[in-house]
């Protein structure tokens, strides 16, 4: 008889699967955070790094354009320019100085005219994770260069 009771209660618990999804719900809904928080942070990372990089390109093209009219001069039939460093470096601050910008810790690096035509501007800032989590770092330094020709015809 306890036989029959113990064949009885193994059949009724076979097809009894209440509860048994509940775990793997808890799991992708767990994965599927994690998932959005990354993807999330990803993207925040991509536009402020864009941002950076828009800040170069202009203090470049800034420190391209930095030079007086009294300094052109003819060679050769050509209109010809010398870029100085110490100018490209002051006119891409002062641009710095003006623009706009939301980045955190936001750093002009490098500034300088290899050529005396092309301006090279480096530009480091730091990216604040959105959402302060273990999974994804607080803080990750970003840094971009940009270089702008200054061409005068």
């Amino acid at each position: 008889m306890t036989g029959g009771i113990v064949e009885r209660s193994r059949s009724d618990l076979r097809g009894d699967e209440s509860g048994s999804t509940l775990l793997l719900t808890i799991f992708f809904c767990a994965l599927g955070l994690a998932l959005i928080l990354v993807v999330a942070s990803a993207t925040s990372l991509y536009l402020d790094r864009k941002r950076l990089f828009t800040l170069a390109d202009g203090a470049a093209l800034a420190a391209a354009e930095a030079w007086a009219l009294d300094e052109v001069r003819i060679d050769d039939g050509e209109f010809a320019i010398e870029l100085d460093d110490a100018e490209a470096l002051r006119a891409a601050n002062a641009y710095l100085d003006d623009a706009v910008h939301e980045l955190d810790g936001l750093e002009l690096v490098a500034a300088a005219s290899p050529d005396g035509r092309t301006a090279t501007v480096t530009l480091r800032a730091v990216w604040n994770a959105p959402i302060d989590t273990e999974f994804i770092p607080v803080e990750v330094p970003i840094e971009v260069t940009a270089t702008a020709r200054s061409v005068f015809h």
